[in-house]
């Protein structure tokens, strides 16, 4: 908006309105501030995903000439003004959804100077000279480290630290197969495969879900989850091929991606981890009996609905930290995906666990902190009390009497892991 002082009038400069929510890199929203700025006295630049990706606009405040300087199927990230204020610095995924680049590019448009060389998630702060890059590479299998380079196109990069272990080194970190395929709805799907050398002669497959719901785990850079990625390399050396799915709601990948679930948690999400069951299937001849799925949040929501929903597919899972009930989580997180309870009662049932507990065929562990500030654990006490009540037997709960949401005592999370782990030798070997 532009506020004339004199008369207290004010006019729009740009609206952005949109079916389900308003968000995306720079735009704002629950999982982020908004980027705008003065380039001078009459200009100014904020991002917008108006095109269904998030990218750069610069206006001139006076005439409302608009102008967009990026634009394409990718998501600019992150965004600085020059202290000359004649180019941005900006990261990027353009070259895949799982590779960021740093980037500069005229305030006025024109071709970009990519300043990053290595094909990973590069993290990048500028000197306040402006002279040099401090930035953090990582690969799938290395950790990230600190390098510093100066601040041109194609200059070496000199690695500052080395923070891995010899015995971290030991082992041989598998690099998982990265790959897209089309979900029922004609979308292009990310993944992370990672494929036995020996499978098990059950065939067995495990689904990990990462959770919050918009977050990014399919990529060339070091996971967040970096216990799950080495719990999935233990999987692997047992004999089982595991995906790791960068399912409908996941950040990276635009506006469409992220707002497909929509007044329903657990419907374009939940398919796409069926979808991958049958690339497993098709591709990596996996035994369809002996599917298992497990995660964390978010992702131990989307456990549960697999189990409760899809029971013909996922003979087993283990849902952790999960919310059972929309209607009892944070607000501010919920309320832009499924409005409120009051207001859209269906979004909430159809998006809420415990109203389908009646399915469960399979095997299911459940895993909860009695601390846990984020997803309460009235949740899964409601959860078990009405699978008791449906007298379902081939359930468990696992709670840990010193955990939050985030799990921080070794021993814990030893008993959680090794829980999980017996439950799909058990089950599906």
């Amino acid at each position: 908006m532009k506020l004339d002082p004199q008369s207290g009038k004010l006019s729009p400069l740009d609206r952005h309105r949109d079916e389900a929510w308003i968000g995306g890199p720079g735009v704002g929203g629950f999982f982020g501030g908004s980027n705008i700025g003065w380039i001078d006295n009459s200009t100014i630049y904020f991002q917008s995903e108006a095109t269904g990706y998030s990218h750069i606009y610069v206006q001139n405040v006076n005439s409302g000439d608009k102008k967009q300087i990026t634009a394409g199927n990718y998501e600019v990230q992150t965004l600085q003004l020059s202290n000359d204020k004649k180019s941005f610095y900006l990261t990027a995924n353009m070259e895949h959804p799982g590779i960021t680049h740093f980037y500069r590019i005229p305030v006025t448009g024109g071709s970009f100077v990519k300043l990053t060389s290595l094909k990973v998630g590069n993290e990048v702060s500028l000197s306040p000279d402006e002279k040099w890059l401090a930035f953090r590479p990582s690969t799938s299998n290395r950790p990230w480290e600190l390098y510093l380079q100066e601040n041109k196109a194609g200059a070496k990069a000199e690695r500052i630290t080395s923070s891995s272990t010899a015995e971290f080194d030991s082992y041989k970190w598998r690099e998982p197969e990265v790959l897209s395929f089309k979900n029922r709805h004609g979308s292009d799907v990310y993944a992370r495969v990672y494929k036995p050398e020996n499978p098990a002669p059950s065939k067995p497959s495990v689904v990990f879900v990462h959770g919050a719901g918009y977050l990014q785990n399919v990529h060339y850079w070091w996971s967040q989850y970096f216990r799950e990625y080495m719990f999935n390399n233990l999987l692997a050396d047992l004999g089982y091929t595991v995906i790791d799915i960068d399912y409908t709601a996941s950040s990276g990948y635009g506006r469409d991606h992220r707002t497909g679930i929509y007044r329903h948690m657990g419907g374009k999400d939940l398919n796409d981890h069926v979808d991958g069951v049958k690339l497993l299937i098709e591709k990596y001849d996996v035994n369809p009996k002996n599917v298992g799925i497990y995660g964390g949040s978010y992702g131990g929501f989307m456990a549960l609905m697999a189990l409760f929903n899809e029971p013909d597919v996922f003979k087993s899972g283990a849902a952790l930290r999960s919310v059972t009930d929309w209607a009892h989580y944070n607000h501010a997180y919920t309320a832009n995906i499924l409005n409120e309870p009051a207001n859209d009662e269906i979004a909430y049932k159809r998006s809420s666990p415990i109203y389908f507990a009646e399915g469960l065929k399979g095997n299911l562990l459940m895993a909860h902190g009695i601390v846990d500030m984020n997803v309460q654990f009235q949740d899964i006490i409601r959860l078990s009390q009405r699978l008791i009540e449906l007298k379902k037997e081939n359930w468990e709960l696992a709670v840990y009497p010193v955990e939050d949401h985030a799990f921080l005592e070794p021993s814990s999370l030893t008993d959680e892991y090794k829980r999980i782990l017996k439950l799909f030798e058990k089950t599906l070997k």
